[in-house]
């Protein structure tokens, strides 16, 4: 039988790049030893007020239709949350509330590029990206994210691989897996870049409220200029602890939302008016489990990347915000997805190989900061034997 050339698009994007995370679980149900160190969960549940208002919210009859906008309540919150984030007039007509951020962006790429435009984007890059940008039959156009430049995109690499047929530029702020967060100047020269070649710019925004201490966000959002041509996506899922909730937005024109209607009430009629309620009694005021989130992921992050610099030849990219750090394993000998999978058999800790984020994390491997300190130390302290165990490997098949 024929299938839709989509499924083509599509094939070896899904779960092909989480085989090791797959792995890892196999292995820990069959009894293993395993650190987890793979999904960039929460790792606090939410809070019960958001619970006990989605419950309300049940109880109250809030479990009809909504419609591809949604919920009226829940939109004003968010355009009041980012009037005031982005210091201009942000209306609910603006706003389109969808399940989750991944469902956010895959409704924003399929209206906005089609077959023969191109999608820039940072690379490394969240592993759902590429399926997004080729669902929608466009051309993923990978741009090359610097270490020394932070992991930071930068508007003359863009610049540099930009075409007649670019379209958009997809950026993710802060950023997975590197945990970067673009300054203001940097926002500004690739707004300037989209101006001037007429280009769509879209924002994961998603780890937002996760960016560490004394860290400034800017967003092209805020940017009065860029207005007619940004689109924000992100959700709750991050920020309160909530993925299971899907419960996202899309923030752009009033003619891109008015464009991408038909569009969202095609696929999915509406969210869940319940959960609706209870998001918008969320971002009325900032996250209340956050703030431990991002002083935790800090920690850890300070911690993996002390020990792993002193202890070993491995190092390690610090991040600004999130939930991942980077190590650079260049030291082994090994390519990336090599390195995780000898880690996990013979070490029983499970990272993700840098190249399930893209072509130039051949030898990276980024580790989750959501396992418990514990966890965290004792992973840290196998990761370590493992390198000395390489080097040492490596010592001997040059002698």
């Amino acid at each position: 039988m024929k299938f839709a050339s989509i499924t083509q698009r599509l094939s070896g994007l899904g779960g092909a790049k989480w085989a090791v995370h797959i792995r890892a679980r196999a292995l820990s149900a069959a009894g293993g030893d395993i650190i987890q160190l793979t999904i960039g969960e929460p790792d606090v549940p939410p809070r019960d007020t958001l619970l006990n208002d989605a419950a309300a919210a049940m109880r109250a009859g809030r479990m009809g239709y909504s419609n591809g906008m949604g919920e009226p309540g829940l939109r004003a919150a968010l355009a009041q949350r980012y009037s005031l984030s982005v210091g201009r007039q942000i209306t609910s007509d603006q706003v389109m509330c969808l399940p989750g951020t991944q469902t956010s962006l895959f409704t924003t790429l399929m209206g906005l590029v089609e077959m023969g435009d191109e999608v820039l984007v940072g690379d490394p890059m969240y592993a759902t990206y590429e399926g997004c940008i080729r669902a929608s039959g466009a051309a993923m156009i990978p741009v090359p994210l610097d270490p020394e430049n932070g992991f930071r995109i930068r508007a003359a690499d863009i610049a540099a691989r930009i075409t007649p047929r670019s379209r958009a530029i997809l950026l993710n702020t802060p950023h997975n897996p590197t945990g970067a967060v673009l300054t203001r100047q940097d926002v500004a020269e690739i707004g300037a870049l989209a101006r001037e070649h007429d280009l769509w710019i879209i924002s994961d925004e998603v780890y937002e409220e996760l960016i560490f201490d004394s860290v400034p966000f800017a967003s092209p959002l805020a940017e009065a200029d860029l207005a007619d041509r940004t689109v924000v996506v992100s959700s709750i899922s991050k920020s309160h602890a909530a993925p299971g909730f899907r419960s996202g937005w899309a923030i752009g024109s009033t003619e891109f939302t008015t464009t991408l209607l038909t569009l969202s009430e095609t696929m999915l009629f509406g969210s869940q008016p319940f959960l609706a309620d209870a998001t918008a009694a969320a971002v009325a005021a900032p996250s209340p489990v956050a703030p431990g989130m991002r002083q935790r992921f800090a920690s850890r992050a300070a911690y993996l990347a002390d020990r792993l610099e002193k202890e070993s030849a491995l190092a390690v990219s610090r991040p600004q915000a999130g939930m991942f750090a980077l190590i650079d394993i260049s030291s082994t000998g090994m390519d990336a997805e090599t390195y995780a999978f000898d880690l996990l058999e013979n070490a029983g800790v499970a990272v993700m190989p840098g190249t399930s984020f893209g072509e130039t994390m051949g030898l990276w491997v980024r580790v989750a900061l959501t396992a418990p300190d514990a966890a965290l130390e004792a992973a840290c302290t196998r990761i370590i034997a493992h390198a000395e165990a390489c080097q040492a490997a490596r010592r001997t098949a040059n002698s």
